[in-house]
């Protein structure tokens, strides 16, 4: 099926996420990945692109990794799916195991779904349900952060704190109490008013990722573990975006020695190949949902495909590459080259007004535009022309690339934001940007790379 066919039917009936479908038909031709292979993505057509946001911060080796690919056709040649209600397998028993094992001391216990969304969800639902049933049901109340994002079920649009994304829906939400990230006083303030009725603190450690890349200290992660303790309520971490070496560690929570309650993991786990997320529990929480069957205890909680095997077969490859080839070591190593690139090259541009980087996450913010111009959407357009898929949030340009990448491969990265940036800057790029895709598209211009 040809390119230009696949659009037209893309555009009749696909429904995108976080896209106004509008915009969508009317402006530049859509992109379609056909493959990829290393940290490149190929389209339709063949033309080459870096993977500049590990295709939604999930990819973590690559593209096309040898070793999780045999792990998924081993895993096919014995059983695709088997239900964990009442059932186990081996893969899930094996992963869980790791988990426990990496994660911050304490995690020993493994629940698994398949998004970070549903893993915040449960996180939330085991600490209102510990409480409750362990004497001390007035405990309903929940911190979040200001500017947080959690993911976009009920449960965790209530604990975010983006407006753009959650305000159309505050009618269907539980209210929650808020304070900023890295304001120790604020939360000091807030949990001895209303510590006893507070169930649990719930934060995206050291980097608010779909805020934008903000940052706060790593001290912040030690008070609020202090404060959590000091009122007994639980801590849950969201490392969705942080884990699985992003930040330099495996977990963020390393950077400053603590460990939550619980724990919300996704995205990285099966190194980008396919859906798995899980919450790890402290033992002290397991325990506390023990007993007779009509004391009603029990989680009640589940997902059809919660800890599929083919998912769990990918994670562990994954976990296996992880220690094999020492990746969180060298992710730190990179993410120092990363630093000094965006110093050299990006930091520089007259249109840059702050670069926030931690490990290999990095968002940097534009100057204040005028929102209809889009200019955020205008460097990824200009991006793309030069070869590299990269994604803004509102004005501020998010770059988060496989680990896996090389030091020259991450080099090219930064020069073409860079040029990107410069370019959409022009006066003139709102409509000559779009009218190289356009041309693109049309088979008349010369965009990314072509690749045989």
């Amino acid at each position: 099926m040809n390119t230009d066919h696949l659009r037209e039917l893309d555009r009749t009936h696909v429904w995108h996420p976080f896209t106004q479908q509008q915009g969508w038909e009317a402006d530049e031709p859509p992109l379609i990945i056909e493959r990829g292979e290393g940290v490149r993505l190929f389209d339709t057509d063949g033309n080459s692109y870096l993977d500049g946001v590990s295709s939604l911060w999930c990819t973590v080796h690559g593209h096309q990794r040898e070793e999780i690919d045999q792990a998924v056709r081993e895993q096919l040649g014995r059983v695709a799916h088997s239900t964990m209600l009442g059932l186990s397998h081996p893969g899930a028993i094996q992963l869980a195991a790791k988990l426990s094992a990496i994660a911050p001391e304490g995690l020993s216990r493994v629940f698994y779904s398949d998004s970070g969304s549903t893993a915040v969800e449960i996180a939330l639902k085991m600490a209102f349900q510990f409480h409750a049933q362990n004497g001390q049901p007035e405990r309903t109340q929940f911190v979040k952060m200001r500017d947080a994002y959690h993911g976009d079920t009920i449960g965790s649009v209530s604990v975010g704190g983006m407006d753009l994304f959650h305000q159309t829906y505050r009618p269907l939400l539980f209210e929650t109490l808020e304070v900023t990230a890295g304001d120790t006083d604020a939360l000091e303030r807030l949990l001895e008013a209303e510590g006893p009725t507070v169930s649990a603190v719930i934060l995206e450690p050291l980097v608010q990722g779909a805020a934008g890349m903000l940052m706060h200290d790593v001290s912040y992660l030690n008070d609020v573990r202090r404060l959590c303790d000091r009122h007994g309520i639980l801590l849950i971490a969201d490392e969705v975006a942080t884990g699985f070496g992003r930040t330099g560690k495996m977990f963020a929570c390393e950077h400053a020695g603590i460990s939550p309650d619980l724990m919300c993991v996704a995205k990285g786990l099966t190194g980008g190949y396919l859906p798995l997320a899980a919450t790890l529990a402290t033992e002290e929480i397991y325990q506390g949902f023990l007993g007779a069957q009509t004391e009603y205890r029990t989680f009640f909680h589940g997902h059809t495909y919660t800890g599929n095997p083919l998912a769990c077969a990918a994670a562990i490859a994954n976990l296996d590459i992880f220690e094999r080839e020492q990746t969180v070591a060298r992710a730190q190593q990179l993410g120092v080259t990363f630093g000094d690139l965006l110093e050299q090259q990006i930091k520089p541009l007259p249109h840059v007004a702050e670069i926030r980087h931690l490990g290999m996450m990095c968002g940097i913010e534009l100057d204040c535009c005028p929102p209809e111009r889009r200019t955020g959407h205008l460097v990824t357009l200009a991006a793309r022309l030069g070869g590299a898929i990269i994604r803004p949030l509102g004005d501020v340009i998010v770059l988060m690339p496989p680990l896996g990448i090389t030091e020259r491969e991450l080099a090219e990265l930064v020069q073409l934001t860079a040029a990107a940036i410069a370019d959409a800057s022009l006066e003139d790029a709102p409509v000559r940007l779009k009218a190289s895709l356009a041309s693109d598209a049309a088979g008349t211009g010369a965009s990314a790379t072509e690749i045989p």
